[in-house]
C-alpha cells in the first residue's frame, strides 16, 4: 500500500465517522466501537 492510498483511505474513514457523528450523534460510534472490539477479539481467537 502506498502512502497516497493510505492517506486517502484514512481521510475517507475520518470523513465517514465525522458525517455519522454530525447526522446521528455519538450513539452509533459507541455501538460500532464495541462491535469492532468484539471482532478483533474473535479474530485473535482464530489466529
Amino acid at each position: 500500500m502506498t502512502n497516497s492510498i493510505a492517506i486517502g483511505l484514512g481521510l475517507l474513514i475520518i470523513g465517514g465517522i465525522s458525517l455519522d457523528y454530525a447526522l446521528f450523534g455519538s450513539d452509533h460510534l459507541i455501538f460500532l466501537g464495541k462491535k469492532g472490539f468484539e471482532l478483533i477479539e474473535w479474530m485473535a481467537f482464530w489466529r
